[in-house]
């Protein structure tokens, strides 16, 4: 019993979906550069942001769970699902520590088309920042764990790819550390900074494709 994708191929109600869709995003991105203060100097940020939302999006929408199993079995693989959201929402910046009385705030950040609008929810024992591209994002790969949990619990290791998908957490406090031995602060984690976001976005397709696929998985 494996995942499938529903209806079969891609008919037209799928492409005129898709292409109301990816409209509605183009009219955002327009109306964003429009209205906001914000000067949009890297277009791929963008691209980065709406390919987490399009392709989380896409798999819970057309991606089916296998049929037969009890409700045990798929109460653990949610149990096993639902902590790989959590470790992915910590290590991702999702949610984090409190902040000072004098900082605790409820707002919406108007960020670039994809990673926002954010809302962020700052309270002194718990920070919460609601991003669409890593909540879509993250929920898509918890999805496809649980899919995965319930066929076999040893192809649950290819999920732990997905930890990685935080690269753009990770990267620029690497490249500090290592500029500071390499003296000069600023170059260095600066252009870790710049290719963290396309390389998290590509952990995040291929984690996306391992969990699906599951190449050598019986």
């Amino acid at each position: 019993m494996r995942a499938r994708l529903d209806d079969g191929p891609v008919d037209l109600r799928t492409l005129l979906i898709a292409a109301v869709v990816l409209n509605a995003e183009l009219l955002f991105v327009v109306l964003y550069a429009a209205f906001s203060n914000a000067t949009i100097t890297a277009p791929r940020y963008i691209l980065y942001g709406l390919t987490w939302v399009n392709v989380g999006a896409l798999v819970l929408w057309r991606v089916r769970p296998p049929a037969g199993y009890d409700f045990e079995t798929r109460r653990r693989a949610l149990a096993v699902a639902a902590g790989y959201f959590a470790l992915l929402a910590f290590f991702g910046g999702m949610v984090g520590i409190g902040v000072p009385p004098d900082f605790v705030d409820l707002r919406i950040a108007w960020l670039p088309p994809g990673w926002g609008p954010a809302l962020v929810w700052a309270t002194e024992y718990l920070t919460i920042v609601v991003m669409p591209a890593y909540l879509v994002g993250y929920t898509a790969l918890a999805y496809l764990l649980y899919i995965t949990a319930l066929e076999a619990s040893g192809s649950v290791v290819a999920g732990v790819v997905g930890l990685f998908s935080c690269v753009s957490c990770t990267l620029p406090i690497v490249a500090a550390l290592v500029s500071s031995f390499l003296g000069g602060t600023g170059i260095v984690a600066a252009t870790a900074l710049d290719a963290s976001y396309g390389a998290s976005t590509a952990v995040f397709l291929v984690t996306v494709a391992l969990l699906y696929w599951r190449p050598g998985f019986r």
